[in-house]
């Protein structure tokens, strides 16, 4: 059944949100834009979980007990994330840089700012951070939360360049803010700490379970068993993965259970950065991590996006060097670099390659395609709520 609509064009006094706002004829919100919000919001919080995700998700989940998700809290952040107005001209929103047919990724090498300057890296896919069990953010992990993160880009002079208290003060006097914190905190004041809330809510909520992965792992006891929904090469393709290439031994974060470190197949995510091989030391200019910790032993790693859509999201790696993901397992298979920090996972690839056969090749991207998950590419919850009124 589809959910009723509520159309909001700012001019108009608003009077309270998701309770009495259905009541509402239309409502200004700004030169020629819409809102258009369900009259009951959508379902962000305790969204269904396959089976193989749910038995690991509480040892991955990074939502803090300050901050559970609520559809209202969720609702909110929507609303700011794809609001161009959070940036100082009024031309940048979240999105801009994250878009939903892209698995919340740019398919540009390089974002651009507010102002047209490019950012200094290529735009990290949003799928699954709530999964990300350090709980820490961006290519070089400085954010220590995601509701630390989501405030970051709004005051970065590149990004968005809006000044945080000079916002809050703006949002409160917009019409359209008040009502939609109303619901989501109890009373209509906006904070700081409001918006990275609901920021936080919305961006953890954006979770993709629901690939041909998933659906042909529902049918059998173990992800190494051939899945009925998969072709010959795909199946192929996935031995690979989680054997002769490799993939699955960092690519599948280690879970602790009774029998000590387990590999698990839900997430298809790094446990931690690391270094990668795609530089040597002398020609390591971005340090990544260890240019915020300064620590040595650091240098050069960087966090890793998880694989679930990889095919929506080229470019590829922190600065987009990849095109395609062909030349990413390329990079595996023979061009690996010596590097200090090298992850020791890696240290037999750039001595020896992988040296897989083409057809090898072929169907390991085979099977990185099922994990696309087309629902999540176009479900309406994670959409822009401006300008789809009819």
């Amino acid at each position: 059944m589809q959910i009723p609509a509520i159309t909001i064009v700012l001019c108009l006094f608003v009077t309270s949100a998701f309770g009495q706002i259905s009541d509402l004829a239309s409502v200004a919100a700004g030169p020629k834009r819409q809102l258009t919000i369900p009259a009951k919001p959508y379902r962000y919080a305790d969204q269904v979980l396959p089976r193989h995700v749910k038995k690991f998700a509480d040892l991955f989940d990074n939502t803090p007990e300050s901050n559970p998700i609520t559809d209202e809290g969720a609702t909110l952040g929507r609303v700011l994330f794809y609001d161009p107005n959070l940036s100082a001209n009024g031309s940048t929103s979240c999105s801009s840089c994250h878009s939903q047919q892209t698995a919340f990724t740019d398919a540009r090498q390089f974002s651009k700012g507010f102002e047209g300057k490019p950012v200094d890296r290529n735009s990290m896919s949003l799928v699954n951070l709530r999964y990300y069990r350090p709980g820490k953010f961006f290519w070089d992990e400085r954010a220590d939360s995601l509701e630390e993160q989501v405030l970051m880009p709004i005051e970065n002079p590149v990004e968005m360049g809006h000044e945080l208290n000079a916002l809050v003060s703006q949002l409160q006097r917009d019409p359209l803010y008040p009502p939609l914190f109303q619901d989501a905190f109890g009373t209509s004041e906006v904070t700081r700490e409001r918006l990275s809330l609901a920021l936080a809510q919305f961006i953890r909520s954006m979770i993709s379970f629901n690939s041909r992965f998933d659906q042909g792992r529902a049918e059998v006891a173990s992800v190494l068993d051939p899945f009925p929904n998969f072709s010959e090469q795909e199946n192929y393709g996935k031995r690979q993965f989680f054997g002769r290439a490799r993939c699955s031994e960092c690519h599948l974060p280690e879970t602790e259970g009774k029998s000590g470190a387990a590999r698990q197949s839900a997430f298809f995510q790094l446990a931690g950065p690391l270094v990668n091989g795609i530089d040597s030391d002398s020609d390591q200019v971005d340090g990544g991590v260890g240019a915020v910790t300064l620590k040595e032993s650091e240098w050069g790693r960087f966090k890793s996006t998880s694989l679930r859509n990889i095919v929506m999201t080229a470019p590829y790696m922190h600065d987009g060097r990849f095109r395609t993901l062909d030349q990413v397992i390329e990079h595996y298979n023979w061009s690996v670099k010596p590097h200090r920090n090298l992850d020791h996972r890696l240290e037999d690839f750039a001595a020896n390659g992988l040296a897989l056969p083409e057809v090898e090749k072929v169907a390991l991207a085979a099977f990185l395609e099922t994990l696309t998950d087309p629902t999540f590419l176009t479900d309406p919850k994670f959409s822009d709520p401006f300008n789809q009124a009819k």
